[in-house]
């Protein structure tokens, strides 16, 4: 029996549950293998970085749902949807982020909608809905880099309290924006995700509230690519052998000024969620040799926070 890669949930002989076709678009009845090979996809990426406006440096496709002929079609401009399709170099990528980002929804970070989708070929590609969009129209957006003035090259040359200033000078209500990246940032340390650089950080404007824009590339770094740092950009020039007191004490109780109690209470939010962590990664698209991996790695990650 399949599984659904939007859902998780079980499906018959069908390739989606119509739970899935139908947080698409409420009119999808099936949907079309993706037609291209994931060759064919990074090869169709690099004709078109030029001319898209995503940024980052891993493969990425932009796509509208075509309704009608139940497919997802690849568009230079106007673009609803990000495809991401399997690295070249590194395992289990899609699988890996599509679980990341399941796994930040369940401890309460806003992220977009996402999930996975079947390519010609049988292999899967990672899908997200495009966030700086609304009814065509764009939404404002920026990066860290960008109000700090790095390039692209430069996006690992900061630190995380450079992080929280730009929080400080542009958000409209910092205080919240500051337990946000709290969270986010313990997220990050649990999960392995040692690629959270510059442009990872995006400041939106919502309802005349200016406030950090839903998590993405959300992704457990350290086992596929068995990094020696935990975090890319260092708390308290520490971007390794970090503990407790780098987390809580330093850098949120110091450097963003929350109460000590608050920030238990986020830790206990991320305790009573791990089991559920374990449900949904046993049901996850990962083979069993990445999710003991991933598995091993929050055990080892969550005790260093206990501790």
């Amino acid at each position: 029996m399949n599984r659904c890669p939007i859902t998780y949930e079980l499906c018959d002989d069908q390739k989606y549950t119509q739970k899935g076709l139908k947080l698409l678009s409420k009119s999808l009845k099936d949907l079309k293998d993706f037609p291209y090979t994931p060759k064919e996809q990074i090869q169709m990426a690099a004709q078109l970085a030029s001319k898209l406006s995503i940024q980052g440096v891993q493969p990425k496709l932009s796509v509208i749902l075509n309704v009608k002929e139940e497919v997802l079609e690849i568009v230079e401009k106007g673009g609803r949807f990000i495809i991401k399709p399997p690295h070249h170099l590194y395992e289990e990528v899609p699988q890996n982020e599509d679980l990341t980002m399941r796994l930040a929804k369940i401890v309460g970070l806003e992220v977009p909608f996402h999930g996975m989708i079947y390519n010609i070929d049988g292999s899967l590609s990672y899908f997200i809905k495009r966030f700086d969009r609304s009814r065509n129209q764009k939404i404002a957006v920026e990066d860290f880099s960008q109000l700090l003035g790095y390039s692209r090259e430069t996006k690992y040359e900061s630190s995380m309290e450079n992080v929280v200033s730009v929080i400080e000078k542009h958000c409209t209500f910092p205080v919240i924006e500051k337990l946000k990246l709290f969270c986010l940032v313990i997220f990050n340390f649990i999960i392995g995700n040692e690629d959270m650089h510059l442009k990872n950080f995006t400041l939106i404007r919502r309802e005349n509230k200016i406030e950090l824009s839903p998590a993405y590339d959300l992704l457990n770094t350290t086992i596929i690519m068995k990094a020696e740092e935990e975090i890319a950009l260092p708390i308290r020039g520490k971007k390794k052998k970090l503990n407790r007191s780098d987390f809580v004490d330093y850098f949120g109780i110091d450097r963003l000024g929350l109460s000590e109690s608050i920030l238990i209470n986020e830790l206990l939010r991320f305790e009573e969620s791990l089991n559920q962590w374990d449900k949904l990664i046993a049901n996850s698209f990962l083979s069993e040799k990445m999710r003991t991996l991933y598995e091993k790695l929050i055990k080892d990650r969550w005790k260093r926070l206990s501790d």
